[in-house]
């Protein structure tokens, strides 16, 4: 949008929570040039017509999911696509020699017959679900393997999340992975802004449910990661909830401890994990984060209770789904393939009251 200098890159999907919030952060961003939204429902139609709160800010007409002109415009794509759109566009997408960043489900499972059980829809090549990078940006070693990548598979919201109050405690072996329950409560964007009964206001408003209980796709996502991280296979029981808010994250975990471990002991330890790692913030000895503290930021939030009663501890993790859940970590990922500071584009703080 008028940087001659800076990267260009697409967006697929630019009309979905996720693709609009990507064209807030990257409006700020230093070293891109936001070069075509698109929008296979509403081509040829101005991004405003949707989103009139971009008024003057965004003056481009949406452009149609065309390899050949995406690749005329950007460098790199975003594609922010429902689950099964990204495992057909992708593959053309990179054939047309682009780099990609899916923020959809498509790419993040390694075994294709565990998508296609989970996600109802026809799996990726083998070949490309070796090749994507699942870009957890703060985990191990995965900042290091999206550098110079051309196809990183962004983690989900309720994911990265669990994923990131969890992995450290697991690794170390402080937490008896048979025993891992996930509690995940979700603002309704993460729903997306199709219309459904589901997310209808007078349905949702003052009420708060569980949905999709021991059957969301995410839990191979996480069973996947944690596995890694404990150096076999782990099964996690993980129910997800709908909450009358917009944004926001909360996990709260519960593990059985395999030794005497206090919150110290966990602070400490997650302070080191993710030393350096500035978008993960661990908190004091009894504090605990919630929601709002994290909005509109890239931040995930963790504390910690050892319960010495119970010989169990609770791990609380907070996130913006559509920032760190989503967008803000796909800015991340993009900072980390093209060798850029991480925090790039990023450097929000979370929005009070």
């Amino acid at each position: 949008m008028g940087n001659e200098q800076a990267l260009k890159v697409a967006i697929v999907g630019s009309t979905g929570y996720g693709g609009v919030e990507l064209v807030r952060l990257l409006l700020n961003h230093p070293h891109v040039d936001i070069a075509s939204v698109i929008s296979a429902s509403s081509a040829g139609t101005p991004m405003t017509a949707g989103f009139p709160h971009l008024h003057e800010i965004v003056t481009d007409t949406l452009d149609g999911v065309d390899p050949e002109l995406i690749k005329s415009k950007a460098e790199v794509v975003f594609t922010a696509t429902p689950s099964g759109v990204s495992a057909k566009l992708v593959p053309q997408l990179l054939e047309a020699g682009l780099k990609v960043i899916d923020l959809s489900g498509d790419f993040r499972l390694k075994d294709g017959a565990e998508y296609t059980k989970w996600y109802k829809h026809e799996a990726p090549s083998a070949e490309l679900l070796e090749e994507a990078v699942y870009g957890l940006c703060e985990w191990s070693d995965r900042a290091e393997r999206v550098k110079g990548r051309r196809l990183i598979s962004n983690p989900g919201c309720y994911t990265t999340a669990a994923l990131l109050g969890l992995a450290p405690a697991v690794q170390a072996g402080w937490i008896d992975p048979a025993t891992l329950i996930i509690d995940a409560k979700s603002g309704v964007s993460g729903a997306g802004r199709g219309v459904s009964l589901n997310v209808h206001y007078a349905e949702m408003n003052e009420n708060f449910k569980a949905y999709k209980v021991n059957k969301h796709q995410h839990i191979p996502e996480i069973e996947q990661l944690l596995g890694e991280a404990a150096g076999a296979p782990v099964t996690v029981t993980f129910t997800t909830h709908l909450t009358p808010m917009t944004r926001g994250i909360m996990c709260t975990m519960y593990g059985t401890l395999t030794g005497n471990y206090t919150e110290q002991d966990f602070i400490r330890l997650y302070q080191e994990s993710y030393a350096g790692r500035r978008f993960v913030r661990i908190r004091p000895q009894g504090e605990l984060p919630a929601t709002k503290e994290v909005f509109g930021s890239n931040y995930c939030d963790i504390g910690f209770a050892v319960d010495a009663r119970t010989k169990r501890v609770t791990v609380i993790s907070v996130l913006d789904n559509v920032v760190k859940g989503a967008a803000g970590q796909a800015i991340q990922n993009l900072n980390l393939m093209m060798g850029w500071e991480e925090s790039s584009g990023l450097q929000l703080a979370p929005v009070y009251p």
